[in-house]
């Protein structure tokens, strides 16, 4: 269920293969179930009892340069990055539907809202901020619409959404060290002890050992079931035109799991490893982090114009400005919590789409759409998350196979702009009240990336 964000923030952007192929501009076409998601208003349009199933195909590509990244001390992180993205992920969507009567239509969607997964791997200039985050999300929304006349229709739904993150870090433990050793008492009583306890040669081996210190790592997960709704209205101007609007909820988390600090790898010597580790004052403990998604509204039109063409458009709004700060506390310990600051701001998504009936078993797809980030500069572009605007270009299809069943294609090509970063992190090993590494993360992302989509549709 995990896959690279392709929306901005972390919010998956195509929920319907039908809907990919005009860049998501078909919100008020209600062309199969999949209107559950978009608009549960267009429920009313659809006849007799329907199914989808498919999914998207991610295929992301995206590199990082280095410029200039360095620890809390000012030294520069160096390090190599490696494909941090995965090759492809899959990530389903499945839709039903069913007409009760001339004014009553439920339906069930099963389909993935949020996700993310990178890794940057140990090495990397950025990893006191990050070295692999995974987000997955899975939400079931059941639905109703009620057709008021032939002009009016409305839908409402309830979305119970299970979300679950892992998120992981080095731990600077040589630039802590630096620091310690411009105060030699803390070390210095430590490398006595080992000497009254071990000998002097063990204590000489220790002070080597500790000058050759090497990162530590931590490691958080977290999950959650949250819930939420969601309301649309279609307007049926006549047969060929019509306009909608839908709202989707926000909805509050609680993300509880563990956090794990090692530092068994910090060194070959057992002693310096657990000194390392006491003098952190980081101790294993649960994990929390709370957080609310942002709610979106849409504004969306379809107008036939012909017997073959048509042409639609969407606009959606999405409050993701509840982003403000990702504060991840450590109870019931003493430790500060780690923030990630973001500030984002809200966000629009413009897109406009066509159809064109080929013939009576082919219909095509094309649609543009530029997809606004909520990142508001490079200072709180933190590489959790290396969002930047974006234009998605897509076409599309669908084939009948026969009388009930046909199969839907789409392709998107995504080209993100270039995103620089220049993250600092408030918080550092020597500062008292929060955690954090203090480093500052400076660089380069470009990203491109490929959807592939695939869907059955099959009508009783």
């Amino acid at each position: 269920m995990a896959s690279t964000a392709q929306a901005s923030g972390y919010r998956f952007g195509s929920q319907s293969v039908s809907a990919q192929g005009t860049a998501d501009a078909s919100g008020a076409e209600a062309a199969d179930s999949s209107t559950i998601f978009y608009n549960p208003a267009g429920l009313s349009r659809l006849e007799g009892t329907q199914f989808v199933g498919g999914g998207t195909l991610v295929v992301p590509h995206s590199t990082f340069q280095d410029k200039g990244s360095f620890n809390f001390t000012g030294k520069p992180t160096g390090g190599t990055t490696k494909d941090y993205v995965p090759n492809a992920v899959f990530a389903p969507a499945v839709y039903a539907s069913k007409k009760i009567d001339e004014q009553w239509t439920v339906g069930m969607g099963l389909f993935v809202p949020y996700g993310a997964k990178l890794d940057y791997g140990n090495s990397w200039s950025g990893r006191y901020a990050i070295t692999n985050i995974k987000l997955e999300a899975i939400a079931l929304n059941p639905s109703v619409s009620f057709k008021l006349d032939q002009h009016h229709s409305f839908g409402f739904g309830i979305t119970a959404e299970y979300m679950k993150a892992e998120l992981g870090q080095a731990v600077d433990v040589p630039g802590t060290v630096k620091a310690l050793s411009a105060n030699p008492v803390i070390s210095g009583a430590f490398l006595a002890s080992v000497a009254k306890a071990q000998g002097l040669a063990a204590a000489n081996a220790a002070g080597i050992a500790l000058q050759g210190a090497k990162d530590g790592h931590a490691s958080m997960d977290g999950n959650d079931w949250g819930f939420g709704f969601n309301l649309g209205y279609l307007y049926q101007m006549n047969e060929g035109t019509r306009f909608g609007i839908s709202y989707r909820s926000s909805i509050s988390h609680k993300l509880k799991g563990d956090t794990i600090w090692d530092f068994s790898q910090v060194s070959n010597n057992a002693a310096v490893n657990g000194f390392i580790s006491g003098a952190s004052g980081k101790v294993n403990s649960k994990a929390l982090v709370e957080l609310r998604t942002p709610e979106t509204v849409s504004i969306n039109a379809f107008h036939q114009m012909d017997d073959r063409w048509a042409l639609m458009g969407d606009v959606t709004w999405t409050r993701t400005s509840r982003l403000q700060n990702l504060d991840i506390q450590f109870p019931p310990t003493a430790e500060g919590a780690e923030r990630i600051r973001q500030n984002w701001k809200d966000t629009y998504r413009v897109s406009l789409g066509t159809n064109y009936k080929y013939s009576e078993n082919l219909l095509l797809r094309a649609g543009i759409a530029h997809d606004q980030a909520p990142v508001p500069s490079a200072e709180l572009r933190h590489p959790a998350l290396p969002d930047s605007d974006r234009m998605q270009y897509s076409v599309g299809a669908n084939w009948k196979l026969n009388a009930n069943s046909s199969i839907d294609l789409a392709y998107s090509y995504i080209d993100f702009k270039d995103a620089d970063v220049n993250y600092t992190n408030d918080c550092s090993p020597v500062k008292k009240g929060c955690t954090g590494n203090g480093e500052t993360t400076k660089g380069l992302f470009k990203t491109r990336m490929q959807l592939i989509g695939l869907a059955y549709n099959y009508k009783f």
